[in-house]
């Protein structure tokens, strides 16, 4: 713990962030919100005052390929707070020259989880751009995975809510081997069809693919990292690491855990309804 205290506060600019996170006078959702809805529609000056309101720090939990990076995206852009998925902060820094890339690369390839130093480097890297350009508040997706970092995050800024995805790890590996990227745009899809009938007292669930428009279709590839050895193992890795942060949050009165009922259509709004968050009033007050 010593040591991710000096590694803070070895940076001046992620001090000085972190400072100003913790120190910014905010109405934070509590962490008890599913007692709580979104603000109406106000007037024009009233919404401006309200904005800080939806400012969350909110935290995404879940096993890999379970679609925290989709359901933060989007409470992301419902509720005006940065999306920050640790995930696309190393497949960055992969993609780049930096003098970490070839290191990444060899942890990522392997399936084994990057080092905590690493991961708060590159987060606080990022937070530090992010109240650059004006941003505040957070939904994390892919950060605490350890207990270890859970305890760094509480040391440096206060969490308001942890939300649990939870999936069968069958249909876990089956959406990881179907997830393809398109090399020319970026952009993510998955070619996995999910329908699996319910037995023995499991509930059926079911999973459209999430197939990429014609202009992309011949551009797709897959993540040198999803293959089905290097998946179990990310798994395997992820259970064994997150009994304990989601027990650290759970203690704390933070935890939400939701089952994933099918797919979007079918979880966003249940989801939503976990969070009580109405959607047409968060966008009738983006409006206003």
């Amino acid at each position: 713990m010593a040591a991710f205290s000096r590694l803070l506060r070895s940076s001046s600019s992620a001090r000085r962030l972190l400072s100003s996170l913790t120190s910014k006078k905010q109405s934070r959702l509590p962490a008890g919100l599913a007692h709580h809805k979104a603000a109406p529609a106000r007037t024009e000056a009233a919404a401006a005052a309200a904005a800080p309101e939806r400012n969350v720090h909110w935290v995404f939990l879940g096993c890999p390929g379970v679609g925290k990076g989709t359901y933060a995206s989007r409470l992301s852009n419902l509720l005006g707070a940065p999306h920050i998925a640790t995930g696309d902060l190393v497949r960055d820094e992969l993609n780049s020259s930096g003098p970490l890339s070839r290191q990444l690369a060899e942890i990522v390839n392997k399936g084994k989880l990057v080092s905590d130093e690493i991961i708060i480097n590159l987060l606080s890297k990022r937070l530090e751009n992010g109240e650059a350009k004006g941003g505040s508040g957070f939904i994390l997706d892919g950060f605490p995975r350890t207990i270890r970092q859970a305890e760094i995050l509480e040391g440096v800024t206060e969490i308001d809510l942890v939300i649990n995805l939870k999936l069968r790890e069958d249909i876990l590996l089956e959406k990881c081997l179907g997830r393809r990227m398109c090399s020319q745009c970026g952009g993510n899809f998955n070619v996995a069809d999910i329908n699996i009938k319910g037995e023995n007292g499991r509930p059926g669930i079911s999973m459209a693919p999430l197939l990429p428009p014609p202009h992309c279709a011949s551009k797709l590839i897959t993540r040198s990292d999803d293959t089905e050895e290097v998946v179990k193992e990310r798994l395997r890795i992820y259970h064994e690491k997150s009994q304990p942060v989601e027990q650290f949050y759970r203690s704390r009165g933070k935890l939400l855990e939701f089952d994933l009922p099918g797919g979007i259509p079918e979880s966003w709004p249940k989801l939503l309804q976990a969070l009580n968050i109405e959607e047409h009033d968060c966008k009738k007050s983006a409006a206003a």
